[in-house]
This record gives structure tokens, C-alpha cells and sequence, in this order.
């Protein structure tokens, strides 16, 4: 969440975020978030000075004799419970305040494109060459089941609709791509993790993927839990409510999870194949570091840099695009999205989500560090973005390197991966 002082000294600013984020209702928000702190504002003294009065008539009650100690005492009563009404209302208003604040978005960064949806994001950079078949080119799903790889019709007599089973090649496949990404970023010195898949309510809330994100989260009522979507929300809560040194930042994480998506709303939206599915496995880079905004930055292209170099190796067509208003979430304050040329959508599709948040999920989490030239502890920065995401992933690799008879070309990348051979099918 953002800093009270931010929206207090930049209201016009807060509230111009978010209806650039089309979320006109949170802009609301800020108003009735002035009006709570201005009524907290006032109260506090108020309750000082209660307090301080109590103070100074403990301090008389010796002096006083027993006639005027009685009177004293029934004098005592009333102001305590005066004192006690006050402060129940001082925590009302701090609950209040807290609930307005996680509603109100990020600001987005001034580089952060207008548009009402991803339609409107703005291309940065491409790579690699869109291929050219000379035979008649397969989407993913027909090239799969034609081999036996894939089942979506068993599926979803067991799970529902978006759903499916892997078989053999492709199954090696999907584990091929994510265990070469995740060895990459391990390489890169970054700390593998095995987090957790459910989670309570305050790490959702606290990565700020609550209040608004519930519609497309599985949960777990009667444990109050919930099944992550992302290793996002478990890997950026590792410290919440701790301190660390500055000397120990950044962090920098990898960890490897199942994620679960409801995908409420999509009803009727790439029903055929791998794009939009419930389950799906994913390889997630997370930095915590200091509350320095080109630092943040820095991080951002490098984070990026690393999904890229992983594409590369895949041979995959490619484009990023700097995510316009519109298709910002509610915490980020910038978001790269990296999309896969995908020949049977003939077009590019998101496959990953790279996001710079500054301090607003810190502060949520309550993560800090102590700076080591003031001794003060300040909120950290997080960053997170996608190292590859299975199985959207195999529907360029399964398109992309397609061969004329049926079977698919291994990426010289991944041979290693699957026991040296050098075409699957």
C-alpha cells in the first residue's frame, strides 16, 4: 500500500493513478481516506491529553484525605471510561484507514503508457524471426494428440473444463523447460526455493493480490487458505514483519511451483489448447532489495534480461511491451510483458509478467531493513517476473519447431534435458 504522507501531500497524483489504472472506484477511495485521517488526526490529541489528565490525577490521589480521595476515584471512573470509548474509536478509525489504503492502487510510474486494455500496450523490442513453414502448419493441440501427448477430454471428466494430462514427450518436455530455467537463474546466483501452495489470507492481501483478486483465486474456506497462482505471493512474504540488515539485500529468489488459477471471467476465451488453463507450473524470479528507485529500475531490466536469455535458448520468436494503465494491476507501479509468437493465434501471447513495485507491497508485508548510515528502518523494494510458465510455454515450442512430418525439433538448449535426443515424435 502506498505511504499515508504520499496521498496526503499528492492526492490529485493518487487519484490521477488510479483512473490511469481504470479503477475509478479506488479512486474513490482517497477521498474517504482523507476524511478518516483528518478525523484521526483530531482525536489523537484529544486522546493525549485524556491520558495525560489521568496521569497527573494519579499523582494527586496521595495528597488528597479520604472524603476527597472517594470523590476523586468516582471522577477517575468517568474519565477511564470516557479514555476507553475514545480509544475503541481511535482503532476503528485505524482499521478504517488501513481498509481504504489497501484499496488504493500504486501510482504508476510517469513512463507507464495510457489505454484501457492490453490492446493498447506499446511494443519495446522483438526478437528472433517469425518462422515460414512451407508445409501446412499445425496448431499445438493437433500436433499433440495426433502423438498421444495430450488428453483434455479425460481431463475434464475428472477436473472440469481447462484442464488437461501430459504423456510421454510432451510431458518430458514440460519438465525439460522448467528444470533449463531454473537451472539459469541458479546460475545467476539466485536462491532456489520450495514455498509453500497454500497460503493465508494477510500473504494475499500483503502481495496485494487482495481485496479484488478473490474472483480468481481456489479457496480453502474452512482453513482460511488459499492455493497460491503464483510462487509470487509466498517467495516476496519470506521476511514479512522482520527487519533485515542492508548489508544481507538484495535477495534474490527462484522457486519452482504448481499455480492455480480459477480464470473467472473467461468464459468462452481460448477454449481450445494450453492457453488459458487452471493448473499450470512456473518458474518465478523475485528480488527484495533497498528503497531506491533506480536501483528498482536496474533490477527491472536485468530481471527481464534473464526471462530473454532463457527464450533465446528456447529459439523462440518474441516480443516486450510496457503494459499500458489499463492492463496494470493494483500493486504494480510498471510491468514488461514478454509474449511468445504463437503461430496459430497469429499473433504474440503473453507468456510472461515482469513487475516493479517499489515499496507498496513492503509495506503491506511490513518488510524492512535497517539502513546502515542512518540506523533507521525503512521498507524494502520488490520486484517479480516470470522465468518461463508451463504449459503455455509448449504451444510455441510445439508450433515454432514443428517439422513436415509431424514430429518437433529440440532446441539444442533443452537436448540435455532429454536424455540427448534431438527431435521428440
Amino acid at each position: 500500500m502506498l505511504d499515508i504522507k504520499v496521498v496526503r501531500e499528492n492526492p490529485d497524483l493518487v487519484r490521477a493513478g488510479a483512473h490511469k489504472k481504470h479503477f475509478p472506484d479506488r479512486a474513490e477511495a482517497v477521498d474517504r481516506l482523507l476524511a478518516v485521517d483528518s478525523e484521526l488526526r483530531e482525536l489523537i490529541p484529544v486522546i493525549d491529553g485524556k491520558r495525560s489528565e489521568q496521569k497527573q490525577a494519579a499523582k494527586q490521589i496521595g495528597k488528597l484525605s479520604p472524603e476527597e480521595r472517594e470523590k476523586h476515584l468516582e471522577a477517575q471512573k468517568g474519565l477511564k471510561a470516557e479514555l476507553h470509548e475514545l480509544e475503541e474509536k481511535e482503532k476503528s478509525l485505524k482499521e478504517r484507514m488501513r481498509a481504504e489504503l489497501l484499496l488504493i492502487p500504486n501510482v504508476p510510474d510517469d513512463g507507464v503508457p495510457d489505454g484501457k486494455d492490453d490492446t493498447l500496450n506499446v511494443e519495446v523490442r522483438t526478437w528472433g524471426e517469425k518462422p515460414a513453414f512451407d508445409f501446412e502448419a499445425k496448431p499445438h493441440y493437433e500436433i499433440a494428440e495426433a502423438k498421444g501427448w495430450i488428453d483434455f477430454e479425460r481431463a475434464a471428466d475428472m477436473a472440469g473444463s481447462r484442464n488437461y494430462m501430459l504423456f510421454g514427450d510432451l510431458a518430458a518436455l514440460h519438465d525439460a523447460v522448467l528444470k533449463l530455467s531454473l537451472d539459469h537463474m541458479v546460475g545467476k546466483g539466485f536462491v532456489q526455493v520450495e514455498p509453500p501452495l497454500l497460503v493465508r489470507d494477510k500473504i494475499m492481501t500483503g502481495t496485494g493480490f487482495f481485496p479484488g483478486g478473490e474472483e480468481q483465486t481456489y479457496r480453502c474456506e474452512k482453513d482460511e487458505l488459499n492455493l497460491i497462482g503464483t510462487a509470487e505471493v509466498p517467495v516476496t512474504s519470506i521476511h514479512a514483519g522482520e527487519i533485515l540488515k542492508e548489508d544481507e539485500l538484495p535477495k534474490l529468489y527462484v522457486a519452482r511451483s504448481m499455480c492455480f488459477r480459477r480464470e473467472a471471467g473467461t468464459y468462452g476465451k481460448d477454449t481450445r489448447g494450453l492457453y488459458r488453463v487452471h493448473q499450470f507450473q512456473k518458474v518465478e524470479q523475485v528480488i527484495v532489495d533497498v528503497a531506491d528507485h533506480e536501483k528498482s529500475r536496474e533490477h527491472h531490466e536485468a530481471i527481464v534480461r534473464n526471462s530473454e536469455e532463457v527464450l533465446q535458448a528456447l529459439e523462440l520468436p518474441y516480443r516486450i511491451v510496457n503494459v499500458c494503465g489499463g492492463d496494470l494491476g493494483v500493486p504494480q507501479a510498471f510491468k514488461y510483458d514478454i509474449e511468445c509468437w504463437m503461430p496459430s493465434r497469429e499473433a504474440y501471447g503473453e507468456t510472461h509478467s515482469a513487475s516493479r513495485f517499489y515499496d507498496y507491497q513492503a509495506r503491506r508485508l511490513n518488510l524492512r531493513y535497517r539502513r546502515a548510515d542512518t540506523k533507521k528502518a525503512a521498507h524494502c523494494h520488490t520486484l517479480n517476473n516470470t522465468v518461463i510458465a508451463s504449459p503455455r510455454i509448449l504451444i510455441p515450442l510445439l508450433e515454432v519447431h514443428q517439422q513436415a512430418d509431424g514430429t518437433v525439433r529440440v532446441p539444442e538448449a533443452l537436448v540435455p534435458y532429454l536424455g540427448g535426443r534431438e527431435v521428440l515424435g
